[in-house]
């Protein structure tokens, strides 16, 4: 087992390689964001826990990249391109170097497939369960912004991707059993440790989309948000929810999961009206 860093060195050792203009090397109080001209800044934050949302052995990179992800995920939704992040780490009291490598690889490999560099952060030991929120900062055109209150009667409502994948996966990490084929099992916990945040899509909905939200508490949960500050309501045509092959396959074998699959969440598709 390699031995602990000092936070100072942790730091220099870890996530300055991370660390892009803006954040000055990790070696400064604070990072200088200066967005693109003609752009706005557009912020989000998301706090997760060992046990919460992730189970503590999950791999150290999945929890780093699903962290960053779950906040690229609302960027999206608002019509955003990434510009960076910050990080604020709580570490339990039996971490080790092997593991924080392990976290901040899988951190690099999306800021950078992103073009999300970190921008800064803090890192503390903690008693509890290992704690980690990611702050994201990313830049859209003005009034081009896609909240969650712009639904109007009338509007037809979509969503991306495929839905249940991760409440499925969540459910297998958990260990029920679910009689599909073991390639179904790995795409749904795959879907559950990572999600995929739908950037490509936020100029296209910048430009068209009247409201979005990403789906982060469950289809039927995060749509009856949005319609609720929208003031509207929705007819749902649950029987064209989309599914992945997958998520199909272990519905046809136990039917009842068809509710779990649009009431779970962790999907991070988006919402758009």
């Amino acid at each position: 087992m390699a031995p602990r860093p000092g936070e100072d060195d942790l730091i220099a050792r870890y996530f300055a390689p991370l660390a892009g203009l803006a954040g000055l090397g990790l070696r400064d109080d604070a990072a200088l964001i200066r967005p693109p001209a003609g752009r706005e800044l557009v912020v989000t934050t998301d706090a997760l826990v060992a046990g919460v949302h992730f189970f503590a052995d999950d791999p150290p990179g999945a929890i780093a990249r699903k962290a960053l992800r779950v906040n690229l995920s609302d960027l999206a939704a608002k019509g955003a391109a990434p510009l960076g992040f910050v990080l604020d780490l709580a570490l339990p009291a039996d971490w080790t170097a092997d593991w924080l490598e392990a976290f901040a690889a899988g951190l690099g490999d999306d800021a950078s497939a992103y073009s999300c560099p970190l921008l800064g952060g803090d890192t503390v030991r903690t008693p509890g369960p290992l704690t980690l929120a990611i702050t994201a900062f990313g830049a859209v055109a003005p009034g081009r912004f896609v909240a969650r209150s712009g639904a109007r009667a009338g509007d037809a409502m979509y969503v991306t991707g495929s839905i249940g994948d991760a409440a499925l996966g969540l459910r297998l990490r958990r260990g029920e059993r679910l009689v599909i084929a073991e390639a179904h099992r790995s795409f749904l916990i795959d879907r559950y440790l990572l999600p995929q945040p739908r950037l490509a899509l936020a100029p296209a909905l910048a430009r068209f989309a009247n409201a979005s939200m990403d789906v982060s508490d469950g289809l039927v949960g995060d749509l009856t948000k949005l319609l609720r500050v929208s003031g509207v309501s929705a007819r749902i045509e649950l029987a064209r929810t989309p599914l992945s092959p997958a998520a199909a396959a272990a519905i046809a074998v136990e039917p009842a999961l068809f509710e779990a699959a649009v009431t779970g969440g962790d999907d991070y598709e988006l919402i758009v009206i």
